[in-house]
């Protein structure tokens, strides 16, 4: 029996406003490529799906400089690749255009995808216990106070808080303890196979991925929705 649902945060629960392929169309056009939004949109969730496959063997973020300019300037091929623009761009324009995007990323902010309130109303309804387990590493208390979703949370875990990312086993095991359920008895919910499903999986729980924009229709062994209102059906 379910007591528990564990939701991401990027992608699950959240976005960026405006959204990210806003952004990466405005960064490219500083430096003569003109791509459109629309166009861009698929072209990132390709790119999302290979830098999380990165991810999921190990922390980005932790890896030595020129590693790390090497998975971001992959990210900017596969992006220019996916939307059939020229990819001979050197390294150096491709971080250029990296930092031009992560500045303009500074405007931004996070908003709830329209069917975020409704669900966790519902499985508030049904006494289960919900939880927020990311790989972000600020302290997501305020951010979920301003977007009034903190009264339907009763813990968040964070990678800085475990000092482990998803799909690592400590991560989940932490958010596990936090509410207070056997792996078998708690659910994760996300829209990353590998970091959010397998990692969920391989401790023992159960796995629902997110997936908005039919991005793994090879995922056969756990659940794929297309909105959170579906999660009840599952539990």
């Amino acid at each position: 029996m379910i007591k528990a649902v564990l939701f991401d945060w990027f992608n699950t629960l959240a976005l960026y406003h405006p959204p990210r392929e806003e952004i990466q169309s405005q960064a490219l056009k500083e430096f003569g490529i003109d791509i459109s939004p629309e166009a861009l949109r698929p072209a990132l969730l390709v790119a999302d799906k290979k830098l999380f496959e990165e991810e999921s063997i190990s922390p980005i973020r932790r890896r030595k400089p020129e590693e790390q300019a090497r998975i971001y300037s992959d990210y900017q091929k596969t992006i220019l690749s996916e939307t059939g623009a020229d990819i001979s761009a050197t390294t150096d324009i491709l971080l250029k255009i990296i930092r031009k995007a992560n500045e303009l990323f500074k405007d931004t902010r996070f908003v709830l995808y329209e069917d975020v309130l409704p669900t966790v109303k519902q499985l508030k309804g049904l006494s289960l216990t919900l939880g927020l387990l990311t790989n972000l590493e600020i302290d997501m208390k305020p951010l979920c106070d301003g977007l009034g979703l903190s009264p339907f949370l009763d813990f968040i875990v964070t990678s800085g808080e475990a000092g482990f990312d998803k799909p690592q086993p400590q991560i989940f095991r932490l958010a596990l303890e936090r509410a207070g359920v056997e792996p078998s008895e708690a659910v994760h919910v996300g829209d990353q196979y590998k970091i959010d499903a397998v990692g969920a999986m391989g401790v023992g729980m159960k796995a629902i991925i997110i997936d908005r924009n039919d991005a793994y229709p090879e995922v056969t062994d756990c659940p794929r929705i297309r909105s959170l209102t579906e999660v009840a059906e599952y539990l």
